[in-house]
């Protein structure tokens, strides 16, 4: 799920530099490693205490060479966990349905997949106890760097003016913990990151 947003001048321009290095990178992995790292992710986030005591997580499906959640997805339901994923809108805002198992996925747009049952509204995102969030980095302090489609941005904003905090999660490959994240204002931090080689908390 590749949806986030941009900004201005320089931290902009250093985002989009960021952005087309991690991609490459990414570009270069096969099937197999994006399936094989997918299960170890998978692991290591049933293990995060935001994960394991959730009864609702809004999650994402991955796609291309994106960290794979689809193992995580199956593992989640599998626990009776409320798995809430979402439905991209004509204005670039997220909807949201419930995760009923691979075969209810369906090709959307930008080569997205998305749940086809009822659609709940932009607002069920309130309901989660803890959100998954799609990423290509995070920095020491948890800053994340999003994909530059603006859709995570109204999420979190959502969240905020809500005052609802569920702890934010991101999963990625190793060398996507990087020293520095351009941020700009609107951007949030995440609480944890979920690599390969295990979770890592980020302070309040």
């Amino acid at each position: 799920m590749n949806t986030d947003k941009s900004g201005s001048a320089p931290e902009t321009s250093a985002k989009s530099s960021l952005r087309r290095e991690l991609l490459a990178v990414r570009a270069l992995l096969t099937e197999e490693d994006v399936d094989r790292t997918a299960a170890v992710l998978a692991g290591s986030a049933l293990r995060l205490p935001e994960l394991a005591e959730a009864r609702t997580v809004a999650a994402y499906v991955s796609v291309g060479r994106e960290p794979g959640t689809r193992h995580l997805l199956e593992a989640l339901r599998g626990r009776g966990v409320r798995v809430l994923l979402p439905v991209l809108l004509a204005d670039n805002d997220l909807d949201w349905a419930v995760y009923e198992g691979r075969e209810h996925l369906v090709r959307a747009g930008r080569g997205l997949l998305e749940p086809d049952g009822p659609r709940l509204g932009p607002a069920a995102v309130l309901e989660a106890d803890a959100v998954l969030l799609p990423g290509l980095a995070v920095d020491g302090t948890g800053m994340r760097l999003g994909r530059g489609g603006g859709s995570y941005d109204r999420v979190l904003s959502r969240l905020t003016a809500a005052g609802a905090h569920p702890p934010l999660v991101v999963l990625l490959y190793g060398n996507e913990v990087v020293a520095r994240v351009p941020s700009e204002p609107h951007d949030h931090p995440v609480d944890a990151v979920v690599t390969p080689s295990g979770a890592r908390r980020f302070a309040s």
